[in-house]
């Protein structure tokens, strides 16, 4: 208790307040930016750190993450370009509603999901960490692969009216994944002699690529004069907070969803983000609005990842494992500043322990204030000129194909699938499939490989273990019950005549 209140009197500290809006206005900068990811943006402004007090200098990286995931829903919406790959399922709904004219409206139920997934996982991290840094350390290649496998059942939610275009995208995108060096044996696969293949093809220029430049080109063919089909007052109209009340269980099951993911160390924001918009549409009443402009899907996606960024830190905070590439650089500045994160973290060093996850919380509130004062600002993307926006969305695009890793060759995968969306948009095959299997692809490998030499090449294993036969029991569910509801209703429609 003595390490909670003083926690609570660091937070509350004006020099702590001032760092954490700094930062989140920072994160929210750099997330909105494609390319830029959030982890490069923590890695950069950890040396400013070494000379701030422990608990001040985590805050502030803290802050920055925050910021960043929410802020990659703003481009996504705006722009249909996300600016990280946790928001690339914001991406179909979010644009689909800018250009309808309800870019502020798309813009607010994300700021406000990503607030409550975030004070969810907040809290998670406070109340229950322990309890679920035991449940994460419970995952072993059979768990990795099964919930990999769960989260490829989204790719029938995202397929539109043509599943087996979807699969055709998913089958695709499993191919590409496994471009590079084999994991296990350390074989090349699928290079053909370019050795800047061998490190794989990241997701990130795949990303700008597939969403943005394809679009352009797609704006671009059409002639459109701006992204926005409406103008007027229904582009500047903001969401209040009890028109979210239709989504109250959508918003809760994602954030339940993201805190869960993000417990798990490997695991990161786009998979729960993907998962939980396709719980969302399963549940939905309205499920054919989903990737038409469902404000429904903002709110799940947004709500499921922003619920990974607390509970991130809980195996990172509690067993000194980083749960996510991010977590791994927080862990980092713990070290730094001298603090030795895992169970001995809260006895030896909790004014700072409760400094941070207090923050955290805080920081969530701060991102509600800064990110309302700016949707007004955001939303006017939407009516900019194409003959101006267009070219500079370009320009960003390739500027952040290229700043993902400082290389040429980037550049040039960034253009290849920006090229290759744009045909396949046109060939009406959609693009979220392929981007779901290539982030889950090489967990459902490695998952798999690792799984059968552990049982000697069984497939029991699979079924011994009780959280991986509960994910299993969970794909059947998600496979057959829609069926089982298209039935239901068929026969309901039968009767009634």
């Amino acid at each position: 208790m003595d390490g909670f209140l003083e926690g609570l009197f660091n937070v509350f500290q004006l020099g702590n307040l001032i760092i954490i809006i700094f930062g989140m206005a920072l994160g929210i900068a750099v997330g909105a930016l494609p390319g830029l990811s959030v982890t490069l943006a923590v890695a950069l402004m950890l040396p400013f750190t070494f000379a701030m007090d422990p608990g001040t200098g985590v805050l502030f990286l803290v802050a920055i993450y925050c910021g960043g995931i929410y802020a990659g829903s703003i481009t996504a919406i705006l722009l249909k370009t996300p600016g990280s790959p946790a928001s690339a399922a914001t991406t179909a709904d979010g644009y689909a509603l800018a250009q309808q004219g309800k870019a502020s409206q798309a813009l607010s139920v994300s700021l406000y999901a990503s607030v409550a997934g975030g004070l969810f996982s907040g809290f998670t991290l406070l109340l229950f960490s322990p309890l679920i840094a035991e449940l994460a350390l419970m995952f072993g290649p059979p768990e990795f692969l099964t919930l990999a496998l769960f989260g490829m059942t989204v790719i029938a939610s995202v397929s539109g009216d043509s599943i087996s275009k979807g699969m055709v995208m998913a089958i695709l995108g499993m191919l590409i994944a496994t471009v590079g060096v084999d994991p296990m044996t350390g074989s090349e696969r699928f290079i053909f002699g370019a050795e800047f293949l061998l490190g794989g093809i990241e997701i990130v220029p795949v990303l700008i690529g597939l969403f943005a430049i394809s679009e352009v080109l797609l704006q671009v063919e059409k002639k459109s004069k701006r992204i926005s089909v409406r103008s007027g007052s229904e582009n500047q109209r903001k969401v209040k907070i009890r028109e979210l009340k239709p989504y109250r269980r959508t918003i809760f099951r994602s954030s339940v969803i993201g805190s869960i993911v993000g417990s798990i160390p490997g695991l990161g924001a786009e998979i729960s983000s993907f998962i939980s918009y396709g719980q969302a549409k399963k549940k939905s009443k309205e499920p054919k609005k989903f990737g038409k402009g469902s404000m429904e899907g903002v709110a799940a996606s947004e709500a499921g990842n922003n619920g990974v960024t607390g509970a991130t830190l809980i195996p990172t905070m509690t067993l000194g494992i980083p749960g996510s590439v991010v977590a791994a650089v927080l862990l980092g500045a713990f070290l730094v500043q001298g603090l030795n994160p895992g169970p001995q973290l809260f006895q030896e060093s909790g004014d700072v322990a409760y400094t941070v996850i207090l923050g955290f919380i805080v920081a969530n509130i701060v991102m509600l204030i800064e990110g309302k004062l700016a949707i007004r600002w955001f939303a006017k993307v939407a009516t900019i000129p194409s003959s101006i926006l267009f070219p500079i969305v370009l320009s960003l695009c390739l500027m952040g194909g290229y700043a993902f890793e400082n290389q040429i060759y980037t550049v040039g995968i960034t253009i290849f699938f920006g090229v290759l969306g744009y045909l396949l948009s046109k060939l009406q095959y959609p693009l979220a499939p392929m981007l779901i299997a290539l982030i889950l692809g090489p967990i459902a490998e490695e998952g798999l490989r690792q799984s059968l030499m552990l049982s000697g090449g069984s497939l029991a294993i699979f079924f011994v273990r009780p959280i991986s036969l509960f994910l299993i029991i969970l794909i059947l569910l998600s496979v057959i019950m829609p069926f089982v509801a298209k039935y239901r209703k068929n026969k309901t429609a039968n009767r009634s005549l």
